[in-house]
């Protein structure tokens, strides 16, 4: 049972602020943090999908720990702000918060696309969380944020990218050649480096894309973007083991915002965080469990040797790292954030 309006009651005899720990259904214990009605909205792309639990769980949650005084309310489809626009936004105060992906954008962040250079050496999910929390940490990062009236909250730990698409499967780095992809950041620059066209379309541009032969194949989160934005209904194959690299896309927040938030509220923030992380590692699990199966069996699966990924990696993926550190040395500390992202993960670069 939840004696909220006890809690309410004592709370206005009293004047004094409480927290009080309600039982759900579910048997879990819910903090109720008290403070005042407030409303925040949340710009984002696409619908609901494994990929955005993490904001989809924070919403929820925020609700349950604050009995409904606080709403985040979750504005899918771009219809607060196209999604390319979302730091353009929050600067300007347009929303309390969004979600962002550093290749839509990567001259609005530029430092934030080291996570995006392509065969970093990323192989667990807590390498997904130890990598991301250090970029997040590091100056530059914080500096490009500020820039926007902006701070990262959390991630959607996007998992590591593999490629879908129609016509011919691509078995060896020749096949690569002429094909145009959709392929953001330095996983696009490989590509280009093989023979392939890179484009950086939104994802919810590529299904006509792949459909009307304008575009031959996609990178995407696997498995979970693929499905998502259904690139397998219009797709005749997908890569397996190609994992060359990521992307991020985070949660910010309106430093304005937060800043407004009453000190409890933003402690709610803060120990909700590990939690919505754990959910969205859950919905990926859960998601991979089901499309696997199934993109075997309607599709063809494209698997590569050693030799062809290690070929990739030497003679493509570090030309496309240096390049990217000599582009970006004189405005930041390029090399440091590479050699920071390569420590973390415990290799050297």
């Amino acid at each position: 049972m939840k004696f909220v309006s006890l809690k309410h009651l004592i709370s206005i005899l009293l004047g004094i602020s409480l927290t009080v720990c309600v039982q759900t259904h579910s048997s879990e214990s819910i903090v109720i943090v008290d403070g005042p009605k407030l409303r925040w909205d949340i710009s984002l792309w696409g619908t609901t999908r494994p990929g955005t639990r993490v904001v989809d769980a924070l919403s929820e949650r925020v609700k349950q720990h604050t009995d409904g005084n606080w709403e985040i309310k979750l504005h899918y489809g771009e219809a607060l702000s196209k999604a390319r626009e979302n730091l353009d936004g929050i600067s300007i105060g347009a929303f309390d918060g969004a979600m962002i992906c550093n290749f839509y954008h990567p001259k609005k962040n530029p430092g934030l696309m080291v996570l995006s250079l392509p065969f970093l050496p990323i192989d667990s999910w807590d390498d997904h969380v130890k990598v991301r929390k250090a970029v997040y940490g590091h100056e530059q990062i914080k500096k490009e944020m500020a820039k926007w009236g902006a701070q990262i909250y959390s991630t959607s730990y996007l998992p590591m990218y593999e490629v879908m698409g129609k016509g011919t499967p691509p078995r060896t780095v020749a096949d690569w050649k002429a094909l145009n992809v959709r392929a953001g950041g330095g996983i696009g620059e490989v590509l280009a480096k093989i023979g392939a066209t890179p484009t950086s379309t939104t994802a919810t541009e590529v299904y006509t894309g792949v459909q009307q032969g304008t575009m031959d194949a996609a990178a995407f989160p696997f498995t979970y973007a693929h499905v998502s934005y259904r690139i397998h209904e219009v797709s005749d194959w997908f890569t397996s083991n190609f994992s060359p690299g990521t992307a991020d896309c985070p949660v910010v927040l309106s430093t304005r915002s937060y800043d407004k938030l009453p000190s409890q509220y933003q402690e709610l923030l803060e120990r909700l965080e590990p939690n919505i992380a754990k959910q969205q590692r859950l919905a990926y699990e859960q998601v991979d469990s089901e499309n696997l199966p199934m993109l075997r069996e309607k599709l063809t699966e494209v698997e590569y040797t050693d030799e062809v990924i290690n070929q990739i990696r030497k003679d493509y993926a570090r030309p496309v790292i240096e390049e990217w550190i000599e582009e970006n040395e004189k405005s930041f500390d390029a090399s440091g954030l590479v050699r920071l992202v390569f420590e973390v993960l415990g290799h050297e670069f």
